[in-house]
C-alpha cells in the first residue's frame, strides 16, 4: 500500500534513508548527514509517500518541484526501498505512483537530476518506464567503490 507519508513515519523513514546516505553509493547526499537534515530533505518537498506492507514501512519516496519559478512545472523525484523488500518491484511500483501523484499535483513532467551510471538497475528501470538520458555529466560522483562515475539527467513528460 503507497499512502502519504506523515510526521509518524519518521523514524521509519530515516530507518531507510540511513544505510543509503551512509553508503554515499547512490545519493549526492553528504554521508554524515544528520537525522533532521536527511528528514527535511526527503519529506521537505511538494509530497512524500511510504510503501506498507503488513504494518511495515518498506518503501519511500518524494515529489518536489525541480527548479522555481519557470522550471516549477517539472517535478524531481527520489525513491528508496528497504533491503528486506528488494527484488519485489517496488521501485517501479513507486515510480509509477509518484507520476500518477505529480500529475494530481500539476506537474507536466519529470526530471532525475542525478541518476548514477553504476546504480545500474535504476537506470535500466527508467529507461523501461519511458524516460530518457537527455544528458549526461562526466566524472560527476566520487563513489566510493567505482571511483569517478558519470550521472545522467532523465526526463519523461507525464
Amino acid at each position: 500500500m503507497i499512502r502519504p507519508a506523515t510526521s509518524a513515519d519518521h523514524a521509519a523513514i530515516w530507518a531507510l534513508l540511513e544505510p543509503v546516505f551512509r553508503a554515499g553509493e547512490t545519493y549526492a547526499v553528504d554521508p554524515t548527514i544528520s537525522q533532521e537534515a536527511a528528514l527535511d530533505y526527503w519529506t521537505g518537498g511538494a509530497a512524500c509517500y511510504v510503501v506498507e506492507d503488513q504494518g511495515a514501512i518498506v518503501g519511500t519516496y518524494y515529489i518536489k518541484t525541480n527548479q522555481p519559478g519557470g522550471g516549477a512545472h517539472i517535478c524531481n523525484c527520489g525513491y528508496i526501498v528497504g533491503d528486506a523488500a528488494r527484488g519485489r518491484g517496488l521501485a517501479g511500483q513507486m515510480c509509477e505512483a509518484s507520476q500518477d501523484q505529480a500529475r494530481a499535483l500539476g506537474y507536466r513532467a519529470m526530471q532525475f537530476n542525478f541518476v548514477l551510471e553504476s546504480n545500474a538497475g535504476a537506470v535500466r528501470l527508467w529507461h523501461r518506464l519511458g524516460f530518457t538520458t537527455v544528458g549526461t555529466i562526466p566524472e560527476a560522483f566520487a563513489h566510493p567503490k567505482a571511483g569517478m562515475v558519470r550521472a545522467f539527467v532523465m526526463y519523461k513528460p507525464l
